[in-house]
């Protein structure tokens, strides 16, 4: 129960929180739910007067749909069967009209919510404004007073209309509201209460602290039979169920459940679910509150998967998942650039995680959290690390150190392209690996992969590698955006596998027989990109770099054969190509006789291509300088 102890610490550490709303960057909002509530979404919104007396009815925009509800725990996990919340509920629920309208319902969930509601309002923990929601329901006219205020609508026969059909758009023009905000039928419309009262400017039930002091208040009075929490280690009140709706509010999996009434799941092995596991109602609730807020608040989500890490003190931590280029500002970004070299960009990082290095927050603890559900009602934790908060620094700080290369960033204010040393996102060396166009579903699965590599120092899978150097080795079949972003991926990929030592700046000392075949592809590439100008056709290096890296001396015979007419038509004037014929002299005199055959070359050779074109397109003024005896001497005369 170590996650839950932490989520129940999380939930306690921030308790000022509680039912405050935050915005999303898609403007939707999120908060703490407090304990005995959960959230739903909205699609319309009653206004009563303290009387009871209808005022008025709207349809909630999408933005605004978030709703945090009163619930009991049978409410709370609810699924097929028809179970009421207290306050806030579809219309099945609290329309007494219903039936009259869409026909027989299986139960009697009218009958159910009154009741329950009646109680509530009968005790000691009553509401005014919740007495009022409770006698305006009572008149059983909710469907009637929506159809007649133009929220719902209803056909010829007097039932709601399951959608908007084109004879009605014909007849009644654009399609209305309701239709826009939810995904089935209007019979599942989702109804919340607002309540004006004299003096108080808050009418909003779902956002009214009192309100929910109230049902807290009710719900802790009716808790029943005690028992050691195993997560507190106290005796309290314990949970029969626990919550769904973790990953969002029409999420209808549990991370704790217990079913043994029909198939006898634990064979003899205890008599109640409470001798497996007993948690008490609290801790669940705000353990499982908790687990949603963060989610909402950091966590991500792909093909339903959960990817969540949290500081227990702190919330903020890194995104191991981000690329290097997310711990940089703006100036470092200007500044960088240098001679390839790491020692700059591993001060640049040891900057970048300074924030949250020193925060005077030294023994607070790291939690990564990865949820997954394998069948539509259970959710499971795939993989959970608590781990030390400087110890996730340093590793953090390792991986971006370690598995790093050149990239390009485009920036959208001025329009331009820049380059920095760093390691790439996580999605990114998926896209790498398996194409632009792959699934989610391969997609969080390498996610998931690759976690270990960076918090636990584990090797890169060396499927994953392999696929993205044969990927890379491919550029004619891919955009050259695409290509050069694989092209550096697999770089830093081979670097972090192969050997942490090799830099970005070219090794001219490096006598490895792939780093060397790189650096000679690279000149070939340079040397007729040079000659071919403007021309937007790609080099003969590029369209036989796959056939190079297997058979690298057969295929330099031919790429080398087709660069002699371009060396030729350029002749020893043009500065540039006659540097790029002096490199390939020295890089052809470092090559070993025996080290000239067919056998395949490793990863290393991307390394020694994208070093060496990156010397030659950015050592240009140095190259002008460059000029061999024989020009200096005709210049001369």
């Amino acid at each position: 129960m170590t996650w839950m102890a932490q989520l129940l610490k999380t939930y306690e550490a921030n308790q000022g929180q509680v039912g405050i709303f935050e915005k999303k960057r898609n403007d939707r909002e999120y908060a703490l739910i407090p304990v005995a509530h959960t959230t739903q979404s909205a699609h319309i919104t009653v206004v009563l007067d303290m009387d009871g007396h209808w005022l008025t009815a709207q349809v909630v925009d999408k933005a605004d749909s978030n709703t945090i509800i009163p619930c009991t725990e049978a409410s709370s996990s609810r699924t097929s069967a028809p179970v009421p919340h207290p306050l806030f509920d579809k219309l099945m629920y609290v329309a007494g009209d219903y039936i009259r309208y869409c026909g027989d319902v299986k139960g009697t969930p009218y009958a159910d919510y009154m009741k329950q509601l009646g109680e509530w309002c009968g005790s000691s923990y009553a509401h005014p404004k919740v007495k009022s929601v409770y006698t305006y329901l009572a008149k059983g006219t909710l469907i009637t007073d929506l159809i007649r205020a133009g929220i719902l609508w209803a056909d010829k026969q007097g039932q709601l209309l399951a959608k908007w059909s084109s004879e009605m758009e014909t007849a009644h023009g654009e399609k209305p509201e309701i239709f826009k905000v939810i995904a089935s039928d209007q019979s599942a419309a989702f109804v919340r209460f607002a309540v004006q009262a004299p003096g108080e400017p808050e009418t909003r039930l779902w956002r009214d602290p009192s309100v929910q002091q109230s049902f807290i208040d009710y719900s802790q009075s009716r808790l029943g039979s005690s028992d050691l929490c195993f997560v507190t280690g106290k005796v309290l009140p314990y949970a029969d169920k626990h919550t769904s709706r973790i990953r969002n509010s029409g999420d209808k999996t549990k991370l704790i459940s217990a079913n043994d009434t029909a198939g006898f799941t634990y064979r003899g092995r205890f008599k109640n679910s409470r001798e497996a596991a007993s948690i008490s109602y609290e801790a669940s609730q705000k353990a499982h509150n908790a687990l949603k807020w963060l989610i909402e608040r950091q966590g991500f989500t792909m093909d339903g998967k959960v990817f969540l890490i949290w500081g227990t003190e702190k919330l903020e931590v890194p995104d191991p998942y981000a690329g290097s280029f997310t711990l940089f500002d703006e100036e470092d970004l200007e500044a960088d650039g240098g001679d390839g070299t790491h020692q700059a960009y591993a001060d640049m990082i040891r900057k970048g995680l300074a924030g949250y290095r020193y925060d005077s927050d030294y023994k607070s603890n790291v939690i990564i959290l990865i949820l997954d559900a394998a069948t539509p009602g259970r959710l499971s934790i795939v993989y959970y690390r608590d781990m030390n908060k400087e110890l996730f620094l340093d590793r953090i700080q390792r991986w971006h150190e370690t598995c790093s290369w050149e990239h390009r960033y485009y920036q959208e204010a001025e329009k331009t392209y820049g380059t920095y040393i760093g390691a790439p996102a996580t999605k990114d060396i998926a896209y790498a690996a398996y194409g632009s166009r792959a699934s989610d579903k391969l997609v969080k699965s390498l996610l998931e992969r690759m976690l270990p590599c960076i918090v636990d120092e584990r090797p890169v899978p060396l499927d994953l590698v392999r696929s993205v150097v044969q990927r890379a080795s491919h550029p004619v079949g891919m955009e050259n955006w695409e290509w050069e972003r694989t092209l550096s991926i697999a770089c830093a990929l081979v670097r972090k596998h192969e050997k942490e030592e090799y830099e970005v700046a070219l090794d001219t000392k490096n006598e490895d027989r792939s780093y060397l075949f790189g650096r000679l592809l690279a000149i070939a590439d340079v040397l007729e990109r040079r000659a071919l100008g403007d021309e937007k056709r790609a080099t003969n290096a590029l369209r036989y770099m796959n056939a190079f890296a297997r058979h690298p001396g057969r295929t330099w015979s031919i790429i080398q054969s087709n660069l002699q007419p371009y060396q030729a038509r350029m002749g020893v004037r043009d500065l540039i190509v006659n540097h790029c014929n002096h490199e390939l002299d020295i890089v052809m005199d470092r090559l070993r006789p025996e080290d000239y055959n067919d056998s395949p070359l490793s990863g290393l050779y991307l390394l020694g291509f994208s070093s060496q074109r990156r010397d030659l397109y950015t050592s240009k003024k140095d190259a002008a300088d460059h000029k061999t005896d024989s020009i200096q001497e005709e210049e001369n005369e």
